[in-house]
């Protein structure tokens, strides 16, 4: 987050000076408190300072740095989780590649009859698949792709940096965010390393303000 030049005064001011009240700010800067009120209410929210009830302004020690890396640490999956792309699983290797053709995605979530997630199928293993001599249309996806519980997951609460990290360790391109149901799992929705990319651009621009 990039400061203004009155916005840093006032970092300083407090840092000098803290606690102090709103009033004593805006006269330290020959100000009123109502034209102060934007800058006090950003600084705020950006956790640079602090504000306690018949206190005033209090400097956190927070480096700009080290706030960035507190809201990163807040994210939640379910924030920024996309609806997830399904096929049955026995769905037919040529049909699961036009599914993910159509719907741009590099990896399908594999269910069964119950709706329950039974596997993942990435580009790798089509392509995989696609190497072969064999029929791509009498091959069914549930030969190929990745078993649960082999499968790496998410939920809705985890942390977007721990679902990050697993997207790195794993080297895979995205995870299903499931819902524990009776007898399984059900998939409602899918985090990509586009969704985590998302959140660093919101980060970087204060969409998350």
């Amino acid at each position: 987050m990039e400061l203004s030049n009155r916005q840093e005064q006032i970092i300083q001011i407090v840092k000098e000076n803290g606690p102090i009240t709103g009033e004593s700010i805006a006269e330290s800067l020959s100000l009123t408190r109502a034209t102060l009120r934007p800058d006090l209410a950003i600084l705020t929210m950006a956790g640079y300072l602090d504000a306690r009830p018949r206190v005033g302004y209090f400097f956190t020690g927070k480096t700009g740095s080290e706030l960035l890396t507190e809201k990163l640490k807040k994210f939640k999956v379910h924030e920024y989780q996309a609806l997830p792309v399904v096929v049955q699983e026995d769905v037919s290797a040529y049909d699961a590649i036009c599914t993910m053709f159509l719907e741009d995605v590099g990896t399908l979530f594999v269910i069964n009859e119950q709706s329950l997630l039974v596997g993942v199928l990435s580009r790798k293993d089509l392509l995989r698949a696609s190497i072969g001599n064999q029929d791509l249309t009498s091959v069914p996806v549930h030969i190929i792709m990745t078993r649960m519980p082999n499968v790496s997951i998410c939920t809705k609460d985890d942390l977007l940096l721990d679902a990050a990290q697993k997207l790195i360790e794993k080297q895979i391109d995205g995870l299903p965010v499931v819902k524990p149901v009776e007898n399984g799992m059900e998939v409602i929705g899918r985090l990509t390393k586009t969704s985590v990319t998302k959140a660093l651009v919101e980060l970087a621009t204060d969409q998350h303000l």
